[in-house]
């Protein structure tokens, strides 16, 4: 599925350079060296080199200021090959994140997680959608259900994934329910679901009994468990219940690199008009 779409990215990169001699640049900020963080930024550039994306990645040492990693998102606002702009998190604890990604203009904000384009979501506005829920939701699309008036149970309220999907799936015409750590009787709502995506932040929390005959289950959760990449849901059991579940990994996780591929190069289009 990820690879298809990505074959579609390439074409339309290599159709934008040929019209408009316009290469899509994505610039990605690394501060300090997380081996997860420096993991995701490496198959990041390699997404990018996959379909002609140009790419950099900005190493900035562990104590940086903020002062520091501001200006580097300026200079990166201000050059016109950068057309995406992805400031790796989690940040140190002492720098401020929610400035940080403030600092980014909004139409370089691939991530999708300024506040314009938060906002633009929420009012049904046309923005930057951010790449984890608009791919999970491109999953769902390519199973072929019809989501007008389907349940959909969202595990997670986070604003990076639980609240941007729960919007995505309204704007599907799907009743909504987001379920979270103080939510009671969950696994009730959660069998009601026509839909359910985990997005919880624990390994195999979902469990066959909590799963609608039939449902899509689509697993967000990426957790370390004895060296081994587990999703939040109890894959091997669930499979036997849902009509269609993604695994992890090679799940979201790869849909999610391919989104923002897809966001840089929609930015790259859009500063080409």
């Amino acid at each position: 599925m990820s690879e298809c779409l990505r074959r579609e990215i390439a074409d339309q990169v290599s159709h934008l350079q040929t019209e408009k001699g316009i290469v899509p640049g994505l610039a990605v900020i690394l501060v300090g060296n997380d081996p997860a963080s420096e993991i995701y930024v490496r198959n990041k550039g390699n997404g990018c080199r996959e379909v002609g994306i140009y790419s950099e990645t900005i190493t900035l040492p562990e104590d940086t200021t903020q002062t520091a990693l501001e200006a580097e998102i300026d200079r990166l606002n201000q050059d016109q090959q950068i057309h995406g702009i992805l400031v790796q998190l989690p940040l140190p604890k002492h720098l401020d994140e929610a400035a940080a990604l403030a600092r980014i203009l909004p139409e370089k904000d691939v991530d999708g997680f300024h506040l314009l384009n938060a906002g633009k979501l929420m009012t049904g506005g046309i923005g930057v959608t951010p790449c984890t829920p608009k791919g999970a939701l491109y999953m769902i699309h390519q199973t072929g259900m019809d989501l007008s008036g389907k349940q959909a149970v969202v595990i997670g309220r986070s604003n990076i994934v639980g609240k941007p999907m729960a919007l995505l799936l309204l704007q599907e015409n799907c009743t909504v329910t987001i379920c979270h750590s103080r939510t009671k009787n969950l696994p009730e709502i959660t069998r009601q679901a026509d839909i359910l995506v985990a997005a919880v932040g624990k390994a195999g929390f979902v469990t066959p009994d909590m799963v609608k005959p039939g449902a899509i289950v689509i697993d967000v959760g990426i957790n370390r468990v004895d060296g081994k990449v587990r999703g939040d849901v109890d894959f091997d059991g669930v499979k036997e219940v849902a009509g269609w579940i993604t695994p992890v990994p090679g799940g979201v996780g790869k849909m999610t690199i391919t989104m923002l591929l897809q966001n840089t190069l929609e930015a790259a289009e859009r500063a080409g008009q």
